[in-house]
C-alpha cells in the first residue's frame, strides 16, 4: 500500500452561493481561493462562466489570473450541454459538439480535463450503449488536445458504482475515467434509496482521475458526519491514487467559507497537502 500526499484544490461550487449573490466573480475565484483557504488548485463550474467557453481572450485572461495568483486550474465541471447518452443519435451529436467547447475551454486554461454528467433513458444495458457512444465520439477530441475526461457519480445510475465502472470499461479509452464523489450516491431522489458510498468509491477509484471531498456537517471534532473519511481515505490509499481531491461543501448550516476550512481541514487531518503554489 503506498502512501500519498494529496494536493487540495476548491470547486467552485462550493461557492456557488456567494457567486450568485454577486459577492465573487469567477475573475475573482482563483487569488480568492488563494489568500481565503491557502488553497493553490481551482475546479471551475461552467454555469459560471456560460458564455466564455470560446472566448479566448476571456480564457487567456483567467489562466494569466490564476498564474499572478499562483493557482492551478485542475478542470471544469461541465453541467447541462445535453446528454450524452440521448437515445436521439441527433441530439447526442449536439451535446457532444457541446462538451467539444469545454475541452477547448479547458485546454486554454491549462486544466487536465473535463467532469462529465451520463444523463439517458432505458433500461442499464441501453444506457450503457447509447453513452458508450456518446462518449466514444467525445474521446478523439479530448485525445488531440491531450485532455481527461472524468464521468461523476452524479445521481441516477451513474451513482451506481458498478455500472458507471462498466460503462468506463466499455468505452475503453484511456483518457476516459471517473471522478468519484464522497457523496452523490443518490439513485433515486423521490425514493430516497442510496447506494453505499464505500462501495462506489472502491468500485471508482480504478478509473479516478480526480477526487470530490463532499461535505456537509461536521461534529465537534471536526469530522464529516455522513461520510467517514478515515474510511475513504483506507480506499484512495488501497487504490493508490495519487491526483487532486477537491473541497466540495454543500452544507447549509455554515457559512460557505467555514464549510470549506472545515473540509480542507479534514483533508490535511487525512494526509493531503495544501502545496506552495504553481
Amino acid at each position: 500500500m503506498k502512501n500519498h500526499s494529496w494536493p487540495v484544490s476548491l470547486a467552485q461550487w462550493s461557492l456557488h452561493r456567494t457567486l450568485r449573490a454577486d459577492k465573487l466573480t469567477t475573475e475573482q475565484f482563483p487569488a480568492f481561493t488563494r489568500e481565503q483557504f491557502g488553497i493553490t488548485g481551482v475546479e471551475y463550474v461552467n454555469s459560471f462562466f456560460k458564455d466564455r467557453s470560446t472566448d479566448d481572450a476571456w480564457l487567456n485572461a483567467q489562466k494569466a489570473r490564476c498564474k499572478d495568483a499562483g493557482v492551478q486550474s485542475v478542470l471544469i465541471m461541465v453541467d447541462d450541454e445535453g446528454a450524452l447518452g440521448d437515445p436521439s443519435a441527433a441530439d447526442r451529436a449536439a451535446a457532444v459538439d457541446n462538451h467539444r467547447r469545454w475541452l477547448h475551454a479547458a485546454k486554454s486554461l491549462g486544466c487536465h480535463g473535463i467532469r462529465v454528467n451520463v444523463p439517458s433513458e432505458g433500461t442499464p444495458e441501453e444506457q450503457r450503449e447509447l453513452c458508450t457512444a456518446g462518449l466514444a465520439a467525445l474521446m478523439p477530441h479530448a485525445e488531440e488536445l491531450n485532455l481527461s475526461v472524468m464521468i461523476e457519480n452524479h445521481g441516477g445510475l451513474s451513482s451506481n458504482g458498478q455500472w458507471l465502472a462498466s460503462l468506463i470499461t466499455a468505452v475503453d479509452h484511456p483518457r476516459l475515467g471517473s471522478l468519484p464523489d464522497f457523496g452523490n450516491f443518490v439513485l433515486n431522489w423521490d425514493t430516497k434509496e442510496m447506494y453505499d458510498r464505500y462501495r462506489g468509491v472502491d468500485e471508482l477509484l480504478p478509473h479516478a482521475k480526480a477526487l470530490s471531498a463532499k461535505s456537509h456537517d461536521f461534529d465537534e471534532f471536526g469530522n464529516e458526519i455522513h461520510t467517514d473519511y478515515s474510511r475513504i481515505f483506507e480506499l484512495i490509499r488501497k487504490h493508490g491514487y495519487s491526483g487532486w481531491i477537491g473541497v466540495e461543501y454543500e452544507g447549509e448550516t455554515l457559512s460557505e467559507i467555514d464549510g470549506i476550512t472545515h473540509t480542507r481541514d479534514l483533508l490535511l487531518k487525512n494526509g493531503c497537502h495544501v502545496s506552495e503554489g504553481v
